[in-house]
């Protein structure tokens, strides 16, 4: 069975999920921003965690559906993300390479989607 350190996705959207964490917790010490950054910290964290539940999928149906639930996730994360800028909570150069790897992580999920059939 592969490592999950040999696994792209799984690397890349739990650093990701640490990355949200962080930032979480800066919105919430500093800036005072619960209600926003709590749903960052959701999405942003789900990800991963659908992502480790489809690598363990007991069907392709289940791997194809949680992959599709962490793209989602995925989606839900760049529109909290774009609104924490636009808003100007976060500055641009803090949210600029959140959303480089979110969106990173939305191509790869949406290949990982189109490629595998339910």
């Amino acid at each position: 069975m592969k490592k999950d350190a040999d696994n792209i996705i799984i690397v890349k959207s739990k650093s990701f999920a640490l990355e949200i964490i962080q930032i979480y917790s800066y919105l919430c010490d500093t800036k005072k921003e619960y209600v926003l950054s709590k749903q960052m910290l959701r999405s942003g964290t789900s990800i991963g965690a659908n992502v480790k539940e489809a690598v363990r999928a007991q069907s392709k149906a289940d791997f194809h559906a949680k992959m599709n639930i962490a793209l989602k996730e995925a989606s839900e994360t760049e529109y909290w993300l774009e609104l924490l800028t636009e808003s100007k909570i976060i500055v641009k150069e803090q949210a600029d390479q959140l959303l480089f790897r979110c969106r990173e992580l939305l191509r790869m999920l949406t290949s990982i989607v189109k490629n595998s059939v339910a």
